[in-house]
């Protein structure tokens, strides 16, 4: 049964093959707010930001909180999100959370295109962010990213270890600028020998984001803009015909190849009253001419319950390529 999977696995390949870009989980954003704006988070210093997207705005943090989302998606895939985020006043930010995608219900089949079993794929990453400010209007910080990717009950399970560094700057009391460096030593080393196969190892893009936070009308508009530049490696594999003797024998060549890629995301985010918030954005802008852009609009509202004040956010997303719509709730509760 094994054998026949992967036979037709095979039987897809073509001659040159290019692996995927790993680490995905790590870009599809965080939570309500941040993927309602667009994921343009990188300069936003509001101290409402994740510090998922930027170490650095973990100082800004102003009250201790839980944050819970879970999202409704086509396609049988899922995504879930949790974060405790807290202040260490007067100078410092930590926070910590868990991402977990996953697609279930995969009807495996053989070569012959007779059903074999439902299969499931699961994938998690850990974060842990502490930023510290430097000076009255800088601020930097440092993320480690723990990676497990369960692709195939097959093949052993894969972890990695990334690194995130952020840098945050006030150049006008309302504009705040950030610079966060991505994914740092992170990469996912497959083993498939048991499989008759060879070792893959997929190195995650190694990013750099700038981003910007624009506060006008007393603070109740709030513009947010992204630009990211991607420098990803990725393995080619090239087969062959060699004769041996009279004999012929395919043989491969691994070999590396970089690629480089730029993203852009804008956002913005208008406080009609302190409990209720609206929000859009657009990520994925580079990508208009060939159906990629990523809309995305939202709102949170803000209610108290006895002490325990508690913010509801919804978030609704075009996917790009006709995926449908992405549907996203996070309550969050300030401790």
């Amino acid at each position: 049964m094994r054998h026949s999977l992967y036979l037709c696995l095979l039987l897809l390949l073509p001659g040159v093959a290019m692996a995927q870009t790993a680490g995905q989980i790590g870009r599809m954003g965080f939570g309500g707010r941040g993927i309602a704006v667009g994921n343009a988070l990188a300069g936003d210093a509001s101290g409402f930001a994740s510090p998922f997207y930027n170490p650095a705005l973990a100082p800004y943090i102003k009250n201790q909180s839980l944050g819970l989302s879970a999202a409704l998606m086509t396609q049988d895939r899922q995504l879930q999100f949790v974060e405790l985020q807290t202040p260490l006043r007067p100078l410092a930010g930590i926070a910590a959370g868990l991402i977990r995608t996953g697609v279930q219900d995969i009807d495996q089949r053989n070569s012959s295109g007779y059903h074999i079993s439902m299969v499931s794929t699961n994938e998690f990453a850990f974060f842990a962010a502490f930023g510290v400010r430097v000076g009255s209007k800088a601020s930097i910080g440092v993320g480690l990213q723990l990676f497990r990717n369960d692709l195939h009950s097959d093949l052993p399970a894969v972890q990695t270890l990334g690194l995130d560094i952020g840098i945050g700057v006030h150049v006008l009391p309302s504009l705040h600028i950030g610079l966060v460096l991505d994914d740092l030593l992170a990469k996912y080393s497959w083993d498939t020998i048991n499989q008759d196969g060879a070792g893959v190892t997929d190195k995650f893009p190694t990013r750099l984001r700038v981003g910007a936070s624009w506060v006008l009308l007393e603070e109740r508009l709030q513009l947010l803009a992204e630009y990211e530049s991607s420098f990803s490696v990725r393995q080619i594999r090239e087969s062959s015909v060699i004769f041996t003797g009279r004999a012929p024998r395919e043989t491969f060549e691994t070999r590396e190849l970089t690629f480089h890629q730029s993203h852009f995301r804008v956002g913005a985010e208008y406080t009609l009253v302190p409990q209720f918030v609206i929000r859009a954005g657009m990520g994925r802008m580079e990508e208009f001419s060939s159906g990629g852009p990523r809309p995305s609009a939202g709102f949170m509202v803000e209610q108290p319950l006895g002490l325990l004040v508690t913010q509801v956010a919804y978030t609704v997303v075009l996917e790009p390529y006709a995926l449908g719509t992405m549907h996203l709730i996070t309550l969050r509760f300030f401790l």
